[in-house]
C-alpha cells in the first residue's frame, strides 16, 4: 500500500529558473534577465551556447577565455551564494538535463533559429537544448525571445510548432509607445515582456495608459 506520508513526495522550490543564452544577437537581454531575476531574489541556473559566448564577446566585450571566471565577474556574489550555477554546455550529466530537478521553468533569451530549430524538433544535441526539451516532457513553461530578421518559412514553422506545445514564443521586437530613450530602455521592454510571461512582478517599463509619475 502506498504511503499517504507527504513528506514522501519531493519540495517543490518556486524560486529557481533555468536561463539559456545563444548566439542570436542580443546577448543584453539575456545577461540583463539575470540580473533582474538575481535581485528579486531567484535561483538560476545558466547555460550558454558556444555561440553565446561569441555573441558575450563581440556585443558586450567580455573576454570568455575563461567562462567560469566570466560568469563570476557578471554576477559576483550571486555565485559564491549559491544563487547562481553556471553550467557547461556539454555537461549532460547536469542536474537540469534531468526531470526530477525541480523548477519553475526556462527562458532561452536570446534564442537563436539553430536553438530553436533543435528543440522543435527534439534534438537534445547540449545541454541547453535537453533542458528545453525537459521542459516540453514534464510539462513546464518554456520560454523563447527569437531574434532574426526577416524569417523565412523553416522559422515560422519552427515556432508555429513550439507555440502549439505551449512555448510562449516573445520576439525580440521592443515598443516605441513608453517613449524609450536610450539603449536601455528598449532592453527593459523586452525584459520585461519576458518577466511578464515568467509571472513575475516587475517596473522595466511604463505600460499603455500608465500615467506618468
Amino acid at each position: 500500500m502506498v504511503s499517504e506520508n507527504k513528506a514522501a513526495y519531493p519540495t517543490r522550490s518556486p524560486k529557481r529558473w533555468v536561463i539559456g543564452i545563444t548566439g542570436a544577437s542580443g546577448a543584453i537581454y539575456g545577461i540583463t534577465l539575470c540580473r533582474q531575476l538575481l535581485n528579486a531574489g531567484f535561483h538560476l541556473h545558466l547555460v550558454v551556447s558556444d555561440a553565446g559566448w561569441r555573441v558575450l564577446k563581440e556585443e558586450l566585450g567580455w573576454n570568455v577565455s575563461n567562462r567560469l571566471e566570466c560568469v563570476n565577474s557578471a554576477f559576483g556574489s550571486a555565485v559564491s551564494e549559491g544563487r547562481m550555477t553556471y553550467h557547461p554546455l556539454n555537461d549532460i550529466g547536469a542536474s537540469i538535463a534531468s526531470g526530477s530537478f525541480i523548477c519553475e521553468g526556462m527562458a532561452i533569451v536570446p534564442c537563436s533559429m539553430g536553438s530553436l530549430s533543435a528543440i522543435a524538433s527534439g534534438a537534445s544535441t547540449n545541454l541547453l537544448t535537453r533542458a528545453a526539451d525537459v521542459m516540453l516532457k514534464e510539462g513546464r513553461p518554456l520560454l523563447i525571445v527569437p531574434r532574426e530578421t526577416p524569417l523565412h518559412a523553416i522559422h515560422l514553422e519552427n515556432m508555429l510548432k513550439l507555440s502549439r506545445l505551449g512555448v510562449r514564443i516573445i520576439p525580440a521586437m521592443p515598443a516605441f509607445y513608453n517613449g524609450p530613450q536610450s539603449i536601455e530602455d528598449i532592453v527593459h521592454f523586452i525584459v520585461g515582456k519576458t518577466m511578464d510571461n515568467m509571472g513575475i512582478e516587475h517596473n522595466l517599463y511604463k505600460r499603455w495608459g500608465q500615467p506618468n509619475e
